[in-house]
C-alpha cells in the first residue's frame, strides 16, 4: 500500500472509530431516565411488615475500608453454629426482611440481614464501586461471621433480586461457604420463564436500554468512565427516596443480580435449593419456576403458596411457614 493510501485508509478507521464513541456517548445523555408510576402494591408491602424487635445496626468493615451495615438476630437457643444470612429485594434494605429474620431467629438460628452495599445503611445509595463488588462484600461478612463464631454451618435466602444474587453467588465462587439456599420469588432475570413481561402486568422498573448498550460497549473497548450513571428506576413513591434505592447504577444493576446461565447456574448447585413463590405474584410467572429447573439434580423443591403476591412473601403466615420449613428440610 502506497504511503498517502495508508494514510487515508487509517483516517478513514480513526474518524469511524471517533464516530462510534460520538454515538455511543449520545446514547448516555440522549434520554434522562425516567421513574415509572408508583407501583402501589409493592410500597403496601412493605409496610405491612412488621418492624417491632428491629435491631440496631451493626457494621462490618470491607476489604476497601468501608463500614457496612447488617442486623444482627440472635437464636433463640443463643446458639451461632447456624447462620442464616438474608438478602433484601430491589430498592429495598434489611428492615424488609425483618419478619423473616425473626422466624428464622425462632427456629434456632443467628440471622444476619445485611444492607447490600449501594442500599440502606451501606455505601454510596445506588452505586458501588465496581462489578464483583457485592461478591466481595458477602466474602468479607462471611469471614467476619467466621471469626466471631466457631465452625458456622450458612444458610442463604435471598428476596427477589436479592434471590437472583445469591443464586449466582451460591453456584459461584461462594459455593463451598452455603450449606442451604432458599430463593424467594427470585427474579431471575429479564427473559427468564418466569419474568412477567411488562406489557399488561405490573410495571417494576424503567430501563435505559441505549445507555445500557453504551455503557456495556465502552466497557468492552476499556472506557470505565460512565459506569457509575444510573440506567434503571424503580417504581417507588416519590416521596420515598429517603429510605429506598430509586435508581441503580450499570455497574450495581449487574452486579446485583442473577447468573447468565441460568441452566448452568441450577445444575452446579450442590446444597438442598428451594423455590418459594406466591402463586399472585405480580412480578413472577410462579409456575414457570417448576420448568426451569426440571431436571436438575440434585432435585430442586418448588413451593407455590396460594394466593399471596410478591410482596405477600416477606410477612404473610402462609409465606414464613414455607421459608420455616425450607430450612428444616434436609
Amino acid at each position: 500500500m502506497k504511503p498517502l493510501a495508508w494514510i487515508f485508509w487509517s483516517l478513514r478507521w480513526i474518524l469511524a472509530v471517533i464516530g462510534l464513541l460520538a454515538l455511543l456517548f449520545g446514547l448516555l445523555i440522549a434520554t434522562p431516565l425516567s421513574r415509572p408510576p408508583e407501583l402501589t402494591s409493592i410500597r403496601a408491602g412493605a409496610r405491612a411488615v412488621d418492624q417491632s424487635g428491629l435491631p440496631d445496626i451493626s457494621r462490618f468493615q470491607a476489604r476497601d475500608g468501608s463500614w457496612l451495615a447488617y442486623r444482627l438476630y440472635a437464636a433463640a437457643d443463643g446458639g451461632g453454629r447456624n447462620i442464616a444470612i438474608v438478602i433484601h429485594g430491589s430498592a429495598g434494605h434489611s428492615t424488609g426482611t425483618n419478619e423473616i429474620a425473626k422466624r428464622l431467629a425462632a427456629e434456632n438460628y443467628l440471622v444476619v440481614a445485611p444492607d447490600m452495599r449501594g442500599h440502606g445503611e451501606s455505601g454510596t445509595r445506588g452505586d458501588i464501586g465496581y462489578y464483583g463488588q457485592l461478591d466481595d462484600d458477602l466474602e468479607d461478612l462471611i469471614a467476619e461471621l467466621r471469626r466471631r463464631y466457631p465452625q458456622p454451618h450458612f444458610s442463604l435466602l435471598g428476596f427477589s433480586a436479592g434471590g437472583g444474587f445469591a443464586l449466582r453467588v451460591a453456584a459461584g465462587k461462594l459455593a463451598a461457604d452455603f450449606e442451604r439456599l432458599v430463593l424467594l420469588s427470585p427474579f431471575l432475570g429479564y427473559y427468564a420463564p418466569s419474568s412477567r413481561s411488562a406489557e399488561g402486568s405490573a410495571q417494576w422498573a424503567t430501563a435505559d436500554l441505549p445507555r445500557i448498550v453504551a455503557i456495556s460497549v465502552l466497557g468492552r473497548l476499556g472506557l470505565r468512565c460512565c459506569e457509575a450513571l444510573p440506567v434503571i428506576a424503580f417504581a417507588v413513591a416519590a416521596d420515598s427516596e429517603k429510605f429506598v434505592t430509586a435508581r441503580y447504577s450499570h455497574r450495581l444493576l449487574f452486579n446485583f443480580g442473577p447468573p447468565r446461565d441460568l441452566d448452568a447456574a441450577f445444575r452446579s448447585l450442590r446444597m438442598p435449593t428451594t423455590i418459594i413463590v406466591g402463586a399472585a405474584d405480580e412480578l413472577m410467572l410462579a409456575d414457570r419456576y417448576a420448568d426451569i429447573v426440571r431436571g436438575v439434580q440434585p432435585p430442586i423443591a418448588v413451593t407455590i403458596v396460594p394466593g399471596l403476591t410478591h410482596m405477600d412473601m416477606l410477612h404473610a403466615a402462609p409465606a414464613l411457614d414455607a421459608i420455616g420449613a425450607a430450612f428444616k428440610e434436609k
